[in-house]
């Protein structure tokens, strides 16, 4: 089981480099067609975009930037269950919060209202937070004295 607990992670890194290639798509065309990146201001951060480029466009730098947030916690409370010894339920946990993270990613880029999209998150959250305690679970209540196999 360890090794199934670990794809959902992989596959959430995958999808987080797909985003990334889809704020670069999206927005360089946008930069160039605003003057292009000769204009931006020394030490200028994509933040320094909002306002100038279409909020569309933003969208999914946005999205981007919320990969690279919760999704931390989600990276090693996998691996410790992983290590722990995952059982089917925490890998169907961490393929739902897979799943709903996609889901959030795409219809943050597009769509993007903020009640539907609050409740994605949540229910992916929730995902997490029963990982997260089932690790602590594992952690906190393992036999010393087993042998890992």
């Amino acid at each position: 089981m360890q090794a199934q607990i670990l794809a959902p992670a992989a596959v959430l890194v995958l999808w987080s480099l797909i985003m990334l290639m889809w704020v670069a798509a999206t927005r360089l065309p946008a930069i160039s067609k605003s003057g292009g990146i000769k204009n931006a201001k020394p030490g200028g951060r994509g933040v320094d975009l909002e306002g100038v480029l279409p909020d569309k466009i933003n969208w999914k730098a946005h999205n981007y930037a919320h990969l690279m947030e919760q999704p931390t916690i989600f990276y090693p409370t996998v691996v410790i269950l992983a290590l722990m010894g995952a059982g089917q339920i925490d890998v169907v946990l961490a393929w739902a919060y897979v799943a709903l993270r996609i889901v959030h990613s795409v219809y943050q880029a597009t769509v993007n209202v903020v009640g539907v999209r609050f409740l994605i998150f949540m229910i992916s959250t929730l995902c997490l937070l029963v990982l997260a305690v089932r690790a602590v679970m594992a952690t906190l209540f393992a036999d010393p004295t087993a042998v890992l196999v």
